[in-house]
């Protein structure tokens, strides 16, 4: 069953926040009272006989830094797919850079401090336009206003293409073993895509609408992405943040891949 971690956070915070808040303004009118009639007993005694509230006091801060963390600064996510192999695999843990892009309030989205935009390459994870509980992780292909065509794997923005050469075959496990693996170049950077020896290519042709965004697995055939219409284009407001690291691997059933700890995403 889905849930949003978030809401439940937020929710969490401001109950716990007004309990607080509310036991910080009773224990000031019994202990004026108290005071009054020269005794200083029942404004602890308050306290003892409700602990709900002393727990509230307590959860706040910690769930208060935590939504901070979450909303504003890196959110944990886990790869379920195969669509980014081979740079991240089914089972990888990520930190999402919640900033890069500037800050979103929680819940709504909506963006209140710009700090950088999205650049051509980054491997992103948004919120799928046509159903918004479900995350996707892609690579940034096409930038509004981009003309980008996709012929055969080969990639086209604005009538340049997106330079490829071969690199080997992919030695893995997932079901790939042996598939052609591919260096493509976006500018100074590239990344490595993985050509699923069993699938066939789907080709695009489509002009990315103003504020709106579209993204490719790097498992080239074997992802469902911008190119389909379940996906589409994305808008600037579904944008999450673009993943830095893999904090963890672990495929269960079995053990961590220790190895894949710490480990940069390109």
């Amino acid at each position: 069953m889905d849930f949003d971690f978030t809401a439940i956070l937020v929710i969490v915070t401001l109950l716990s926040g007004a309990l607080a808040l509310a036991s910080v303004g009773l224990a000031r009118r019994v202990g004026a009272r108290s005071t009054g009639r020269g005794g200083h007993g029942d404004a602890a005694s308050m306290q003892a006989q409700n602990p709900v509230i002393d727990y509230a006091r307590s959860l706040f801060p910690l769930v208060l830094v935590v939504l901070l963390i979450r909303s504003f600064v890196f959110e944990p996510f886990r790869i379920p797919s195969a669509s980014m192999m081979p740079g991240l695999v089914d089972g990888d843990f990520i930190l999402v850079n919640k900033y890069a892009y500037g800050l979103r309030l929680p819940l709504l989205h909506t963006r209140f401090m710009q700090i950088g935009e999205p650049r051509r390459g980054d491997v992103v994870v948004f919120r799928m336009p046509s159903d918004p509980s479900v995350d996707l992780i892609k690579r940034l292909v096409g930038l509004p206003g981009d003309h980008v065509q996709v012929r055969d794997n080969q990639v086209y923005i604005n009538g340049t293409l997106m330079p490829q050469r071969p690199d080997g075959d992919y030695q893995g496990s997932f079901g790939f073993h042996g598939s052609p693996l591919v260096k493509e170049r976006f500018g100074n950077a590239s990344h490595e895509l993985l050509f699923a020896a069993d699938r066939y290519p789907t080709d695009f042709d489509g002009t990315v609408p103003p504020g709106n965004y579209f993204f490719m697995g790097d498992n080239r055939n074997d992802s469902e992405d911008s190119r389909f219409a379940a996906v589409g284009y994305v808008p600037e407001r579904n944008l999450v943040g673009p993943a830095r690291l893999i904090w963890l691997n672990w495929r269960m059933p079995g053990w961590p891949d220790i190895g894949r700890i710490g480990v940069r995403i390109r």
